[in-house]
């Protein structure tokens, strides 16, 4: 097996789509503005930084998931997929994930965003194998709050893959080649683990990793 693994914000999109659904339950008046944004905010650089507690944002971000329904968030989130995300995709990303399912590798999208949000975006890059972060849910379908499983985040992303692919019967020791797409310093250990590591739109820091080790630098949006 040949993997192909791909970051999702910042890398395939070049804005963050936890960060934009979040913005856009504002706009829907599922939140206040100004407290929304003033923790959306912290939040964001917390990731930035490295200092984010997954567990705590996930609390936060799904709040209204809960308060208004399955029915009512899917609704919404088709609204949020046509204003925000399709306009957002860039034919160079796309282009590139063809590149690589056309070479015969399996493509996965490997996200520390929550599936709600991401699982209608990988399949508008036409990639139905997605890891992202698990919600646990009441039996109505409606998040609680917490994480199911391991979130698939920092350390995790390795944890989540190697998971993916026991359920298959298989491990590292089966893929041949594997590469994976980051922006983010966030997932250097994943970076660490794969045969090619690509740093894609990096940030400085990761940038600067990159430089140093002599991996790949990727800018898909300039």
């Amino acid at each position: 097996m040949r993997l192909a693994l791909f970051d999702l914000d910042h890398t395939l999109l070049p804005l963050d789509s936890d960060y934009a659904w979040g913005q856009f339950t504002v706009e829907l008046g599922w939140r206040d503005a100004e407290t929304h944004t003033r923790a959306n905010d912290a939040f964001y650089e917390q990731y930035r930084a490295g200092t984010l507690d997954i567990h705590e944002y996930i609390r936060f971000s799904v709040a209204p998931l809960a308060e208004h329904g399955v029915d009512k968030s899917d609704a919404a989130h088709r609204r949020f997929m046509d204003q925000v995300i399709r306009p957002a995709i860039r034919p160079v990303a796309v282009e590139l994930v063809r590149r690589h399912q056309a070479a015969g590798d399996q493509v996965v999208i490997v996200t520390a965003t929550n599936e709600f949000v991401t699982r209608p975006i990988a399949a508008a890059f036409g990639v139905s194998e997605l890891i992202a972060i698990d919600l646990e849910r009441d039996l109505r379908g409606n998040p609680t709050g917490a994480i199911h499983g391991t979130p698939s985040f920092r350390e995790g992303k390795v944890a989540r893959v190697e998971q993916w692919l026991a359920s298959r019967g298989l491990s590292w020791a089966d893929v041949a080649h594997s590469s994976f797409y980051s922006d983010s310093l966030n997932d250097l250990p994943l970076l660490e683990k794969v045969t090619e590591p690509v740093a894609t739109n990096p940030d400085p820091r990761l940038s600067a990793i990159a430089t140093e080790r002599g991996w790949r630098i990727l800018n898909l949006f300039e």
